[in-house]
């Protein structure tokens, strides 16, 4: 048998040369990949990894993944650099602390950017100015004080917080997108700000273009933020849409990418 080792004649591809996003799943979220699938560009791929929860939904039970988020990052290619890491839970991040979720994930991938559903949604509010808001969630209502707690405590005057009730992640997922557009019509105030819909397992996004026409203000989700926030920490510039508002504003501005280049040149 004849053994011999060939070479490759074109230079190698950098796959994603847009981005390369890491994601902390919960191990129960049934919904994040298919929903970031629809919004990232072509040019930027998301590579997960899924962290052990447990349902019932509830703070204690959410502040139990906490000590999973280390590991769960070190398992996402590792060796290769990633431009940006998510922690996907919206109320995990309220349960477990911003600061602590960052702090967990560099432990294993320092100095990597990171996000997660609250930087990236108040990161959005900023965006559009936006003080009183209304929000939907799946949760019970136990889990939607501490939701409002946590954004009054920010500053934010919440208007309404209304939840479907349901204890079961992956359950969460299967409420249909006329369900959650429908609700976040009606339970939105009409001095509201901005709607936020809370939970990367609800199949928002879809429905946030119908959402903001019905109610003529800006509607973000925990998903659709996620991407947004995402994409301006590795500077993509590009517009999409099909998504809501947040999305089809130019990600990064001009002035901001020269701004990029001036402190790179200087730094060389």
């Amino acid at each position: 048998m004849k053994f011999t080792t060939v070479q490759h004649q074109q230079p190698l591809d950098y796959l994603a040369s847009g981005g390369r996003i890491g994601v902390i799943s919960l191990a129960t979220d049934f919904n994040i990949e298919a929903d970031l699938q629809q919004m990232y560009p072509n040019d930027v791929q998301f590579f997960t990894s899924r962290v052990k929860n447990v349902n019932p939904l509830t703070i204690e039970n959410l502040k139990k993944m906490a000590p999973g988020i280390s590991a769960t990052a070190d398992t996402i290619l590792p060796g290769t650099d990633l431009d940006a890491i998510i922690y996907a839970c919206t109320s995990g991040t309220v349960a477990i602390g911003v600061e602590q979720v960052s702090e967990l994930i560099h432990q294993t991938r320092p100095g990597v950017p990171v996000t997660n559903p609250i930087t990236a949604v108040m990161s959005a509010f900023e965006h559009f100015d936006a003080k009183r808001i209304s929000i939907l969630t799946p949760y019970t209502e136990a889990v939607n004080r501490d939701i409002a707690d946590f954004f009054t405590a920010q500053g934010y005057e919440v208007l309404s917080i209304s939840g479907f009730g349901f204890e079961d992640d992956t359950a969460m997922t299967y409420i249909t997108p006329k369900d959650i557009a429908d609700q976040a019509v009606a339970c939105c105030e009409p001095t509201a700000d901005l709607l936020f819909i809370s939970c990367t397992a609800l199949r928002a996004s879809v429905v946030i273009d119908e959402i903001e026409q019905r109610l003529e203000i800006p509607v973000v989700s925990s998903n659709q933020a996620l991407v947004w926030h995402s994409l301006k920490l590795v500077k993509y510039p590009k517009a999409i849409t099909g998504f809501g508002a947040l999305l089809r504003d130019k990600l990064v501005s001009c002035d901001e990418l020269a701004t990029e280049l001036t402190l790179e040149q200087q730094s060389k």
